[in-house]
This record gives structure tokens, sequence and C-alpha cells, in this order.
């Protein structure tokens, strides 16, 4: 990249945020201005999370031990038989060892996100009323 292609890339970053963000305005009649596709009501949340539950979590566990069946059936095809065997048998087997931790931290990643989608209400509700307990008592207008 030559220097004058750098020097307009960061002119034009500079330019874009420049602008102040405004936030002295409503939200908008419908609610909010965040994106329109954001799920956040809890039966979206409830529905998700029952989704990995029900589905995914199963899906995984019984695909997994089907293709550890499958591997373990050819690792003993091509295991050694009067002292010789497939070299592929020894690298199969490796290679199921790798997929079963990749397959073991996705069944981890499906469970954190489902313990994180029911947690998410709580804590934003949390977090609501602690923004109302520190504007109570910041605020002027409940002295006068």
């Amino acid at each position: 990249m030559a220097w004058e292609e750098w020097e307009q890339i960061k002119a034009d970053v500079t330019t874009r945020h420049a602008v102040p963000m405004q936030l002295n305005q409503l939200a908008p009649a419908a609610g909010g201005g965040g994106c329109p596709d954001l799920a956040a009501s809890p039966a979206k949340k409830n529905a998700a999370a029952k989704a990995i539950n029900d589905e995914l979590e199963p899906s995984v566990e019984r695909d997994g031990k089907h293709a550890a069946e499958s591997v373990n059936a050819a690792v003993k095809e091509f295991g050694a038989r009067d002292g010789y065997g497939w070299d592929t048998s020894g690298e199969l087997k490796k290679a199921h060892e790798t997929w079963e931790k990749q397959v073991e931290a996705l069944r981890s990643r499906l469970a954190a996100e489902k313990h994180a989608l029911g947690k998410t209400g709580i804590d934003l509700q949390n977090n609501d009323l602690d923004v109302a307990a520190q504007l109570a008592r910041q605020s002027r207008i409940d002295n006068c």
C-alpha cells in the first residue's frame, strides 16, 4: 500500500467519525432505535434456548456417537493383522481424537449459549434497575 493511499484512508476515517453522535432526541414511537432483527423478547430467547436444548445438543451428541462408532470400525478394519496394517489406521485415529475435542468444544459452547440466553433478561433487568437507582440519587428534579 502506497503512502498516499494510507493517508487517504486515515482522512476518510477521520471524516466519518468527526460527526458527533447526538443523544438529544426521543426514541422512535415504535420503541428503541436498534436493529429490527434483534431477538430481545423473552419469548424469542426462550425459543432459542429450547431449540438448543431440544434439537442442537441431542443432535450433536447423537451424531458424535455415530461418527465415533464408524471411525472406530474403520480404525479396526485398517489396523494391524498378523503384524501388518495400514498407516491410515493410526492417522484416522489421531484425526478422530482431534474431531472429538472439537465436538466437545461445540457442546460446551451450546451449553454456554443456552445458559446466556436464559440469563440475559435478568442481567438487562438488573442493569435497568441499577441505572434507575443511580439516576434517582442524582436527580435534582425530585428535590424541588
